[in-house]
This record gives C-alpha cells, sequence and structure tokens, in this order.
C-alpha cells in the first residue's frame, strides 16, 4: 500500500509526523542577516499545521556571499535556530537549516566584495563578473560548510539542507555552463558537492538529517544539467544523503523555480520519477513544482513518483494544509500567483499570501478563534455590503466570532472582480469559490440582487448592526479625450462581457501589471488584432516581482500582439488612437476600431453613510489589500456581546 501524505516518515532515524515538506524560500523576515522572531512564528504555524519537515531559509556558509539585504549568515543564526527548533519540534516537525552560497549569481551590493565562482562566467541577470575560485576560496567554502553544520548541531536542529538548487554555487560547479574550469574541480564537476557533504557529515554525525537539493533541469537543450546528467549525478551523491530534493532551474531559467500559474502544477514529476529510478533507493526523494493540490501529491505517492512531497507555497496559503488534508475539509487554496511570496527584491517586502495576508505577519495579526464558536442567541448582528473577496473575508472573520452575519450583494453572484476575471483567468476561481464555501459552512446567510442604501445603513447602525462595506470600485473616465466612432471601454466592462467593436483593438496599460496582458493574449487568441500601448519600456513591467515579465512578453510576441512602448495615448478619434513617445515626443496614429483602458479604478463611494470600509472602495488596489483590510477590520470589530437585542438578523425588505 502506498504512503500517505500524512504517514509518517523517518530520515536519518529521526521521525517526521507526515510526508509534506516546507522547504526554504525567501522570506525577509530576518533583523540584520539573522533569523528572528518573526521566522520562528512562520515557521512554528507551519508545524502546527502537520508540516513534517521545515527547511529554514537558506544562511550563506560564508561572510563573502551577502545575496539579497536580509539573507540569514550562518554565523549568526545559531540562537534563532535553537528558537525554531523549540517552537516546531513539539509537533512533530523536523527542522533543518538551510545552508548554501550564491556564488556568482549573488550580488556585491552588500558584501562589497568579488563575487565567487567556478569559471570567469558572468551572471546573466546581473551581468557581473565574478572571481574563478582557486584552492584557498575553495578550502575556505568547505570549512564554512563545516562551520555551518557544527553550529547546526550546537543549535539542537535535525540536521542540514545543502543548496544546489537554481541559485547555488555547488550547482554552477555541477553545470558545463559555468564550470569551465581546466583543473580537478572541471573534470569532475561533482567533486567540491562532494568535499562539502564529507565535511557537514562530519559535523553532524550519523544522527542528523543530510539533505541535498538538487537542480536535475537547467532548462538549457544545447548544455549544463539536463535530466539525464542530473539522474547520473544523483545516483553518483544518493549514498552520503538522507534526502534528496529534485528541483530545476539554473542562471539562465531561475523563474523556472517557483513558476506562476502558466506553468502546469507538478511540472517536475517526471524528472522526479527518472531521478528516483536512478537512484534505485538508495535515499529517501523528494518532489518539488507547484504542488498546491493534496489530489496531485497524493497521486505522486501512489504512482511512486517520491517519498516526501513540498508544498511550500499551499503551505504559505494554509499553514494548517496537513491537518486539514487528516480531517477531510478543504485547505485555502494557493492560486499560484507569486505576487507577495516571491519577495526577493530590492524594496525589502515581507513574505506573505494575497488568500492568506496572515502569512508573515503572525507576531502581528490577531489569531482565530479555534474552534469557532456556535452563534448564540445574544450573537452580535453584522451586515457586509459587497460580496467580494474583501467583503467574503470580512463575513468569514466575523462569522468565526460567532456574529450573526449578512451579506448584502447587489449582483447575482459572489466574487467581484475576482470572479469576473476568472472567466479568463480561471486559477483565480478557486479562492473566491473557497471564501463562499467557508462563509456558508459558518452561517452567512447572502442576499444576492440586493442594494443597500444609506438609509440602510442607519437604520442597521440604530439597531447596533456591525457594517462593513465594500462595494468596490468604479471606472474613471478615460485619460485622454475620445471623439468619433473610436470605442473606449474599461477593463473591467470587457471582462464582464461588453461587446467590442470589429476590427484592431489597443489595449492601454498604464499600470504595468498583468490585467492588460492578460486581456490582449485572450483577444489575440480569439482571432483580434491587438496591440497594447504602456508608458513603461516593456510591457507587463510590474509582472517582473511574480517572476512572469519574460515569459509575458514571449507569450505577446508569439500571440503577435503589438507593442508600442514608452509611450501614452494623447487622443482617440475617427482613425484610431495618437499616442506619444514619452522621450521623444513623436507622435503616431496607430487604427483601431476600440480602446480598453486598464488605467486605475475609482472606489465606489455610492454610499455615504459612516461605516468601515474595506478593499476598493476604499482605494482600488490588488487582491492582498481587499483581503487584508476585510480580515483586519472584521478583527477590530469583534464585540462582546452587549445586553441589547441582537436576535433578530438584518432586514432587507426595504433594500431595492
Amino acid at each position: 500500500m502506498a504512503a500517505q501524505l500524512t504517514d509518517r516518515i523517518t530520515l536519518a532515524g529521526r521521525h517526521a509526523s507526515s510526508r509534506v515538506l516546507f522547504g526554504p524560500h525567501v522570506t525577509n523576515l530576518g533583523v540584520r542577516r539573522s533569523i528572528s522572531p518573526r521566522h520562528v512564528a512562520y515557521y512554528e504555524r507551519r508545524a502546527r499545521g502537520g508540516a513534517g519537515i521545515v527547511v529554514t531559509e537558506v544562511a550563506s556558509v560564508h561572510a563573502s556571499d551577502w545575496p539579497y539585504e536580509r539573507a540569514p549568515l550562518a554565523a549568526d543564526c545559531v540562537d534563532g535556530w535553537r528558537d525554531v527548533v523549540s517552537a516546531c519540534r513539539p509537533h512533530g516537525t523536523l527542522v533543518l537549516a538551510g545552508l548554501g552560497h550564491t556564488g556568482l549569481q549573488g550580488s556585491s551590493a552588500y558584501s562589497q566584495s568579488v563575487l565567487w565562482g567556478p569559471s570567469r562566467v558572468p551572471d546573466v541577470v546581473s551581468r557581473e563578473m565574478p572571481m574563478p575560485m582557486e584552492r584557498p576560496e575553495i578550502e575556505e567554502l568547505v570549512e564554512g560548510f563545516r562551520a555551518a553544520a557544527a553550529r547546526v548541531v550546537e543549535a539542537d536542529m535535525d540536521g542540514v539542507e545543502l543548496d544546489a538548487g537554481p541559485r547555488g554555487l555547488l550547482r554552477q560547479f555541477h553545470s558545463a555552463l559555468t564550470n569551465v574550469r581546466g583543473d580537478e574541480y572541471g573534470a569532475d564537476r561533482l567533486r567540491l558537492t562532494r568535499e562539502v557533504i564529507t565535511a557537514v557529515r562530519e559535523e553532524l554525525g550519523p544522527g542528523r538529517v543530510l539533505s541535498l537539493r538538487l537542480s536535475c533541469d537547467e532548462r538549457t537543450s544545447w548544455g549544463g544539467i539536463t535530466p539525464s546528467v542530473a539522474a547520473e549525478q544523483a545516483k553518483t551523491l544518493a549514498g552520503a544523503l538522507d534526502l534528496l530534493v529534485v528541483v530545476r532551474g539554473g542562471a539562465l531559467s531561475v523563474t523556472a523555480y517557483r513558476p506562476d500559474f502558466h506553468t502546469p502544477a507538478g511540472f517536475n514529476t517526471e524528472t522526479c520519477l527518472s531521478v528516483r529510478r536512478a537512484v534505485a533507493g538508495g535515499v529517501p526523494v523528494a518532489l518539488q513544482g507547484s504542488v498546491i493540490d493534496p489530489v496531485l501529491a497524493r497521486r505522486a505517492l501512489d504512482d511512486g513518483v517520491a517519498d516526501v512531497i513540498e508544498m511550500t507555497r499551499a503551505q504559505i496559503a494554509d499553514p494548517d494544509l496537513v491537518a486539514k488534508i487528516r480531517s477531510g475539509s478543504a485547505p485555502r487554496p494557493c492560486i499560484l500567483c507569486n505576487q507577495t511570496c516571491r519577495v526577493r527584491d530590492p524594496r525589502n517586502p515581507l513574505v506573505t499570501c494575497v488568500g492568506n495576508p496572515t502569512a508573515g505577519h503572525e507576531v502581528v495579526d490577531p489569531p482565530e478563534p479555534q474552534p469557532y464558536p456556535c452563534i448564540s442567541a445574544d450573537a452580535e448582528t453584522a451586515l457586509v455590503v459587497g460580496g467580494g473577496p474583501a467583503g467574503l473575508e470580512a463575513a468569514r472573520v466575523l462569522a468565526t466570532s460567532g456574529h450573526r452575519v449578512t451579506v448584502a450583494e447587489a449582483a447575482d453572484r459572489l466574487g467581484g472582480l475576482v470572479r469576473t476575471a476568472a472567466a479568463d483567468a480561471p486559477h483565480l476561481q478557486p479562492l473566491t469559490d473557497w471564501l463562499e464555501a467557508e462563509c456558508r459552512s459558518l452561517g452567512v446567510d447572502f442576499r444576492l440582487g440586493v442594494t443597500v442604501s444609506d438609509a440602510d445603513i442607519d437604520a442597521a447602525h440604530k439597531n447596533g448592526v456591525t457594517v462593513v462595506v465594500a462595494t468596490g470600485s468604479r471606472p474613471r473616465p478615460a485619460p485622454f479625450p475620445v471623439e468619433g466612432t473610436t470605442q473606449c471601454v474599461d477593463a473591467v466592462d470587457v471582462l464582464i462581457g461588453a461587446a467590442l467593436r470589429e476590427g484592431p483593438v489597443l489595449v492601454f496599460d498604464p499600470i504595468g501589471g498583468p490585467i492588460a496582458v492578460a486581456l490582449a493574449e485572450w483577444l489575440a487568441a480569439s482571432g483580434r488584432e491587438v496591440g497594447v500601448v504602456t508608458p513603461d519600456p516593456v510591457a507587463g513591467s510590474r509582472l517582473g516581482p511574480s517572476g512572469d515579465l519574460f515569459d509575458a512578453n514571449g507569450r505577446l510576441q508569439r500571440a503577435g500582439v503589438a507593442r508600442h512602448l514608452s509611450s501614452r495615448i494623447v487622443s482617440a478619434g475617427h482613425s484610431g488612437a495618437r499616442i506619444r513617445n514619452r522621450y521623444t515626443g513623436a507622435e503616431t496614429l496607430v487604427p483601431c476600431a476600440a480602446v480598453i483602458d486598464c488605467s486605475p479604478r475609482l472606489p465606489d463611494n455610492t454610499l455615504r453613510s459612516g461605516a468601515v470600509r474595506v478593499g476598493d472602495c476604499l482605494a482600488p488596489r490588488t487582491l492582498l489589500e481587499a483581503i487584508r483590510e476585510g480580515r483586519l477590520e472584521a478583527h477590530a470589530l469583534r464585540l462582546p456581546a452587549s445586553t441589547r437585542d441582537r436576535t433578530m438578523s438584518w432586514d432587507s425588505s426595504t433594500a431595492r
């Protein structure tokens, strides 16, 4: 019988409570270069939710490596690691320290020293030339790994995970693309990794876990690490390891490591299976690769793809993922947007989740009651106006505190703009479905097709009803004059189903976000002639943080979408749209029948009565802010029951 996700697994004599791994990732939760109390709370929450193995954020093993401002340094992490172990071990979770060095893919901005690399090959992203490591630097690196392992033992951790993944210096030695040395480390590209493994094992001893995160596909068919090369490398290293985590990506394909929803989930399945067959039971193997669905994870175990499943983003979205799998309930879904959990960014944003904004803020956000209280006869009554994501999250949180909640939604369905956008971006649908299902399970009463007035809100206040307004946004006037036959339509209206005139379509994108790119792709796929106008030097400029910038422009190119860069629309008239280059001032007439305006929308301020406002009706922003504000304001409104009558629910009989 195949193992279950919730089954225990034993590694190096140590028992993990489940076969679900929470992998290492950048969080920006650190204080200087140490593991902080916010790290501790973040990892503890996933351990409490059932994660069998937690690998902490990769710590640099040598001071020459400072890849981003808040990157941990192993020499400064002992106390923080010890605190993580104390918090997680009572839940049956194994805690491994991520250890590595980013080599030529690092940054000299913080260390102000030369980058180390196997050879004189510049990084394709920064274009910075590294210093080829000679014997002294290699010895320092091996000693750095040894010293870090000694600190892991001092902190009483369960072991380490060595980074030979997409950014790792060890992987750079493995690959013929970055290792063109003429010495023994070029003739045998695994030599450095074997020396590191030997040094680390000597410090750990036989009773602690030694895991390796191994890039098994650099996505470069002409050379480097291919799946067949990786299978041989894994076979060579397997006997010295307690766990092997199969990943992909390299210097030319870093975004392939944790891509967004455009890449199918479970993309590493075939590679992982080939590696597992190659090691032939010599070491347990873990599958990584956008595995966010428990059904897909179970199938990977059933099919013998892996022994352990990494579900990192799924556990950022819902820290209780494993506990919910055990209980048979549905976890809050990950939508693979990468918008807030991919935070290797000079602005140092903290890791979080658009659907679960408490992620990364465990020491700040108030906890939800467990178990949820029953609705009593004297329960507080709440009215939420608007059934988009902000309103649904507010309703859900109020209901978890025992409020009797009614949601009034003017439309005939719930989900707001997210549900509308899901017609073209189906990855969004599970989140609004989950919010609705959770609200229904908590007894929230939904009134669809109901318009609430200021008088209704005033009456609700007089009856002691808590009111939250989440009515969303409305279109703004076109930011350029429109005359003649050219049609100008708001992007949301197009998603709702507004008819576009026959002929070429021009998408105006002053934001640089995903909406314009998605609309352009959708229209081009339907056979329309499409162009995008943006003031930025590249289409979809804000897609960089989510890792989709390069791929998005590739998709637009293949779809035949014309890109008018560094330009704005001056006017739209009879013959099309006149655009002006922001640098040269040169104007061009672009023929089109319709212009789709993707400008920021305005808050829907139809309701003027005093009430708590959340989401786009406060200021149109992203899904993250909508759900976060719905949650935080609902927490703030959780008031104790008073002696006044709360048994009556909100009466919509006078609403239109």
